[in-house]
């Protein structure tokens, strides 16, 4: 029995784990790379028509995006994660391959005119479909026999609604061992959803590091914090804008809006809109709106049973159609939007901040991390500039933070976590980290609890029965692309969105008087005369 690591070693994306028995392969989480790549995985070790299981611990795309493409690429076994995993997965997996279908046409498209080859998606929406159609869901506490080696649990990990620890339980030449895969480990006191189960006892613990280096800031009232912020801005004549990711910290905002609208704390602004901007959250929010008890609170289970929809009240509104996004900034009624991605660099958001962000009445709430060099980051940080859909926007709004909605445990919570064990592990082996939070989380783990902790990089395997590392890989760095390339590429990209912005300024004026068309026509063509040559 040997676990290799593939995914998330000293990284934080692309979760992957393949485990061997004698008479079962499977992996743990399927994971899409985002963001920054650091270093190469290895290749995978066996073919993946061989595997017959892969167990989801939820369903963020770093965990399952690349499903799909294990499908596509012979893996037919079986797919198994909780209920309410299950039905997020049915929506982020098919918006995943949207985006995959759609970025590939983009590409292709520009590579025709550089006179390169088109690309291929990843895998389609037709193969996402498919692969649905391989999942099980499986409830929480409930021991599954998978072989006569195999048995598993999943436990919940509140990291987001049907989250999951992966205990396993392994016979093998007359000896057990149990192996705990944490998935990814939830922060305490979060909205609608429990708290991290612990667990009780593991030979060895798999665990991610994701915050194994910091601490949250110190949790303000969010209630009263959104309270204040929605009154400024709507007595200003505003909008105040939500940039949130659409699975997880949508809800939660919908949560909080709920309870402020239910206390009364707006003033003389009664009944004031709320708009979701993202068919992917307002998707997600209908399931986060299921009766899902095994995964809330108790005063969340406390509400259902009065019949109270946690993130439901008057006022909110599912925007879906591209011309419902448009219509929001047509109308003047101040309002709250929440809309995708979280960090402002793709989806809706970036157009209902072109439309606001000049505005001095109107606010953009940041509730969660803003990566260094994300739009999010540059509003944050105080630019009096940004470049948006091709046009220079001027920064009047007021930036407004929320600290200590992160669904990550941080360091302090991870060490509460691993700490729980009363049968202490004979390791403890961190994933789902970049180099600087393995580090501090591995020296105080083994500094406080005595543990031997293990960092490996990709390709390393691990033998459970004698508890020793077989081979330990060692880092292969992500070759970067030259600057040449890379600035190529984005002039190009340059030029694609000038060409957008003229072709939409033609249109606009071929609407206006025959004297201004003629004034434009002879202003491109003198334009272009000058650099034809």
């Amino acid at each position: 029995m040997k676990i290799t690591f593939i995914g998330a070693d000293h990284e934080v994306t692309g979760s992957l784990h393949l485990l061997e028995t004698k008479d079962l392969k499977l992996i743990v989480d399927c994971g899409m790379e985002q963001g920054a790549n650091v270093y190469e995985n290895a290749p995978f070790p066996i073919n993946i028509s061989d595997l017959d299981y892969i167990l989801s611990t939820h369903a963020h795309i770093d965990h399952t995006g690349m499903i799909p493409y294990a499908y596509a690429n012979g893996f037919k076994g079986t797919i198994l994660t909780t209920e309410a995993s299950l039905e997020l997965d049915k929506i982020m997996l098919l918006d995943c391959a949207n985006i995959q279908e759609k970025d590939a046409a983009a590409t292709s498209k520009r590579h025709a005119r550089e006179g390169r080859e088109t690309v291929a998606p990843l895998y389609t929406t037709e193969q996402a479909m498919k692969a649905l159609k391989l999942f099980r869901a499986v409830k929480y506490d409930e021991k599954i026999e998978l072989s006569d080696t195999v048995t598993i649990r999943f436990v919940d990990a509140g990291h987001l609604l049907g989250s999951a620890s992966i205990e396993m339980w392994i016979k093998e030449d007359g000896a057990e061992k149990k192996v705990v895969f944490s998935g990814d480990i939830g922060n305490s006191n979060k909205p609608m959803i429990r708290d991290p189960q612990y667990i009780k006892e593991a030979d060895c613990v798999i665990m991610e590091s994701t915050y194994g280096n910091r601490k949250h800031e110190v949790v303000s009232n969010h209630v009263e914090d959104m309270a204040r912020v929605i009154q400024e801005t709507l007595d200003r004549g505003g909008n105040v804008l939500f940039p949130a990711f659409a699975v997880g910290r949508t809800q939660e905002l919908l949560y909080f809006i709920r309870k402020i609208k239910e206390e009364k704390l707006i003033k003389g602004h009664d009944g004031f809109p709320v708009y979701v901007d993202s068919p992917l959250a307002s998707e997600a929010t209908k399931v986060f709106a299921s009766e899902f008890l095994n995964c809330y609170d108790e005063e969340t289970k406390e509400l259902v049973s009065r019949g109270i929809n946690p993130i439901r009240f008057d006022g909110l509104k599912l925007s879906i159609s591209t011309d419902e996004s448009k219509a929001i900034n047509e109308d003047p009624e101040p309002k709250v939007i929440i809309a995708a991605a979280g960090m402002c660099n793709a989806g809706r958001i970036r157009y209902h901040l072109k439309y606001n962000l000049w505005r001095e009445e109107s606010t953009v709430v940041f509730a969660g991390y803003q990566a260094e060099g994300t739009l999010g980051r540059l509003i944050q940080d105080g630019a009096q500039t940004v470049r948006l859909l091709g046009e220079p926007v001027v920064v009047k709004a007021h930036a407004e933070t929320i600290p200590g909605m992160s669904s990550h445990a941080d360091q302090d919570g991870l060490m509460k976590w691993i700490g729980a064990y009363e049968k202490k592990p004979q390791r403890v082996i961190l994933v789902h980290g970049d180099d600087d939070a393995m580090e501090a989380l591995k020296g105080r783990i083994e500094k406080e609890l005595k543990l031997e902790v293990s960092c490996p990089y990709s390709g390393s395997v691990y033998n459970i029965s004698t508890n020793e590392f077989e081979y330990n890989a060692k880092p292969v760095p992500v070759k970067k692309e030259s600057k040449v390339t890379t600035q190529k590429e984005e002039h190009s990209k340059k030029l694609d969105e000038a060409l957008q912005s003229l072709t939409e300024l033609v249109s606009k004026y071929k609407k206006g008087a025959n004297k201004e068309m003629d004034s434009l026509a002879r202003d491109i063509l003198k334009f272009v005369s000058k650099h034809k040559h």
